[in-house]
């Protein structure tokens, strides 16, 4: 599966390797039938609001097929009857087949599993709390809106938790805190964590593994075994603590983006190995957040490439999040962590908000102080004592190839004694395996610390036990090697890490950011926004082998999705009329295209290179612009319906998803007339002419202009070129020419499209790729 948050541990595959703990026996084994698994059966959109009446109907529906009510029953594993209608049941391949062809059905799919994505953070983006005057405060921080987080739980007991001065619960909450193993839904719950939900019978009816094993225990209740769920509700509406830090790195006051939102868990995600989180899970919790009302949704989870269509239930967070969106309920999600290659980029419905990562201007610099009196700045997470000049190596082995010895991932101390020394080592690979494997490798041989030599990756991980292990580029790296070769007898010296916040620290994309273009609909501009998301400092479990004090620090673009997220909550305050594509639109239009300082903003890959669309989206978010935006690109249900037609699904499945009777154009609406704020053109030949509409959501009375930096070698020409708007709400429609001078198929070039009014700027990217001969996998 694909992974949403970077691990730290010695796997590097999934976030649930990485909070394991020895602790608890196996408990539970899933009931698996040979003959039966389950499937989602999925019925579109509520026929009536009695959800007895809708449950009903599916056990009539059921009973049809397994041949009594009482058999359905116990087929059945969820009821969906909030959001929209559907079932999950247990299931033969002969039954799935025969419901899937009784009316009214959509479509019937096997269960599968998703996987998790994985203070400073406020005050770089300019919403500190210490200020008198920014979208936080005009928010009152937030105070009233419920934050929705699909992931693994929460620890009720952490700091982050606590409601002290808030006011009661908003009466329009319909949800509860369910009570189960090591979690009391009366007493852990309070006016802060106000719901608290564990949904496991679909992950239970698939699961073919053991599971709460000492290696990955977890709890039968809404009690986080390992971090995540606990991490990600921190960032996103974590209440005020003091002195928080990670032993002493990043050390100040942590809170969440909308400190008095109130926090909603839907636990849905299960510490097993390789870690699961059940589709048919998935849209039960969507089902039940929109029963229960919450405002925003964050999900840091995510699927794999190739990816399902959006109204394929395979993909049970693209039908769940259309539904909510549908409820006015905004869905935040992660981009992925499978950067920096191209088309990578997960959760690529034009209703979802897709969240990349970026660094923050914070680092961790860690002083290798070399015998010949040269200090090398490298990066680690290194807390212990300073370790006095030692004898350095690095393993070379005699013969032809004498570098072999010294790859990190298999280092070999045939000819070099590691004993009492600092070892350094170089690695090609980009994940922290190599890393990993090279600090158990030197502590076995007696070696008292590490250097390691490698790409950039921003896979930053603690030094466990406090064993220095500090991370170079190669260039740092073959300085260091050059100075063993030379030294008679090399030394070093390695102090703790500092923190260093500010310049000359720079932002960048993370590399293990997802990237686009969408692979399923490259005009839909993918991700959507970027927000810090790397060594991000915020609360997790007892069970986290790197947590201190009750925090950690992770990186993912799991952290920077609840970021966004808890920005959408204050905005949401702001403006509670909204709709989800107007937030989408407002933090789009007014990102930083630098940093918060006017530096450029770096995408890290090989090579490294100035961020495009295709690595942030409108760029990096800015909270207090996109709370004032003056116009947004605005979308409802017809318009989502425009681009399931132009993508070509089938007028049956567009129609019963959306509750209402579809027929798409018999000739197939364009893509490119899609209303979201960017204009990408995947296959430009000649020309092409879209249309965008706007609305006002600034003064009554203004004037637009529009200033268009267009992409290399082609011209944009926008009509008209002037707004007049004599209203709020009023809409405007423009239309653009696009025209390429290319003759040959070219790669992306990249512009943008501003209107003005002298005190609004709103952007939107362009990005325009030729392709005279079209649908060609240029490999040349």
């Amino acid at each position: 599966m694909g992974r949403l948050l970077i691990p730290t541990s010695s796997s590097l595959i999934f976030l649930f390797n990485l909070f394991l703990i020895l602790n608890g026996k196996n408990r539970f084994v899933a009931p698996v039938s040979a003959e039966s698994r389950v499937h989602i059966v999925y019925l579109g959109e509520r026929l009536h609001n009695d959800p007895k009446l809708i449950t009903e109907s599916h056990h009539d529906l059921l009973a049809t097929i397994v041949g009594s009510k009482e058999a359905a029953a116990d087929s059945m594993v969820y009821s969906y009857k909030h959001g929209f209608s559907g079932f999950a049941a247990k299931l033969t391949e002969s039954q799935a087949k025969m419901v899937s062809e009784l009316p009214g059905v959509i479509h019937v799919m096997p269960n599968r599993f998703h996987s998790l994505q994985t203070t400073r953070t406020w005050d770089y983006l300019d919403i500190s709390s210490y200020a008198s005057f920014n979208l936080l405060h005009d928010t009152n921080m937030g105070d009233g809106i419920i934050i929705g987080l699909l992931d693994t739980g929460v620890i009720p007991e952490s700091k982050v938790f606590n409601d002290e001065g808030l006011g009661p619960i908003p009466a329009r909450w319909k949800g509860h805190c369910q009570s189960g193993q090591l979690f009391n839904g009366t007493t852990d719950c309070n006016r802060k964590l106000i719901g608290a939900k564990y949904f496991i019978d679909g992950f239970l009816a698939e699961n073919n593994q053991p599971f709460n094993t000492t290696d990955s225990p977890d709890y039968m209740s809404p009690r986080d075994s390992f971090g995540h769920g606990t991490y990600t509700s921190t960032i996103a509406g974590g209440s005020f603590v003091a002195n928080a830090s990670y032993k002493g790195l990043a050390l100040g006051r942590a809170r969440g983006g909308a400190p008095r939102a109130r926090i909603a868990m839907y636990k849905v995600c299960w510490n097993v190995p390789r870690g699961q989180c059940s589709s048919a899970d998935i849209l039960k919790a969507f089902d039940e957040a929109i029963h229960d009302g919450v405002d925003v949704l964050s999900l840091s989870l995510g699927t794999q490439i190739p990816l399902f269509a959006e109204v394929d239930e395979r993909d049970g967070i693209a039908i769940g999040s259309f539904h909510a969106v549908a409820n006015g309920i905004p869905v935040v999600c992660a981009a992925a962590n499978d950067g920096p290659a191209a088309q990578t980029v997960h959760n690529t419905a034009p209703w979802i908000i897709t969240v990349a990562a970026t660094t923050l201007d914070r680092s961790f610099p860690t002083p290798i102080i070399l015998g010949n009196n040269v200090t090398i700045l490298g990066q680690a997470w290194y807390a212990g004592k300073e370790i006095g000049y030692t004898s350095l190596v690095y393993p070379e082995n005699p013969g032809l190839r004498p570098a072999l010895a010294g790859v990190c991932e298999s280092l070999s101390f045939n000819h070099t004694s590691a004993d009492g020394k600092v070892v350094l080592c170089f690695t090609t690979v980009s994940s922290r395996s190599a890393v990993t494997s090279a600090v158990s490798t030197v502590r076995a041989a007696g070696g008292v610390g590490v250097i390691v030599a490698k790409n950039p990756s921003d896979v930053m991980g603690p030094s466990g036990d406090d064993f220095p292990c500090v991370v170079v580029d190669y260039e740092l790296g073959t300085q260091i090697l050059f100075y063993i070769r030379s030294a008679r007898s090399p030394t070093v010296k390695i102090s703790p890490s500092k923190t260093l916040v500010g310049k000359p620290a720079s932002t960048k994309i993370a590399t293990f950011s997802s990237r686009g273009p969408s692979s399923i609909t490259p005009a839909i501009l993918k991700p959507d926004i970027a927000a810090p998301g790397v060594s991000i400092l915020a609360a997790s479990s007892p069970l986290d082998p790197f947590m201190d004090s009750g925090f950690a620090l992770h990186s993912g673009t799991s952290s920077a999705t609840p970021v966004i997220s808890g920005i959408i909550a204050l905005l949401k305050a702001k403006h509670p009329n909204w709709s989800p594509a107007a937030f989408k639109s407002a933090i789009v239009t007014t990102a930083w295209k630098t940093d918060p300082f006017g530096e450029p903003i770096f995408a890290e890959g090989s090579p490294r290179k100035l961020a495009d669309p295709f690595d942030f989206g409108g760029g990096l978010v800015n909270p207090n612009k996109a709370a004032n935006p003056g116009l947004v690109y605005d979308m409802d249900t017809d318009d989502y319906v425009h681009y399931l037609c132009s993508v070509g699904y089938n007028d049956s499945a567009i129609s019963q998803l959306v509750g209402r009777a579809i027929s798409c154009p018999s000739a197939k609406p364009s893509i490119l007339d899609v209303n979201v704020p960017s204009i990408t053109i995947p296959n430009l030949r000649n020309s092409a002419t879209l249309t965008r509409t706007v609305t006002n959501v600034g003064p009554p009375k203004s004037t637009y202009k529009v200033l268009v930096e267009p992409p290399i070698g082609i011209a944009v020409t926008v009509k008209p070129d002037i707004l007049y708007f004599h209203s709020t709400s009023q809409k405007i429609s423009f239309q653009v020419i696009v025209t390429t001078s290319h003759q040959v198929n070219t790669g992306y070039y990249f512009g943008s499209l501003t209107w003005t009014d002298g005190v609004h700027n709103v952007t939107i990217p362009i990005s325009v790729r030729t392709q005279i001969l079209q649908n060609y996998a240029d490999e040349n």
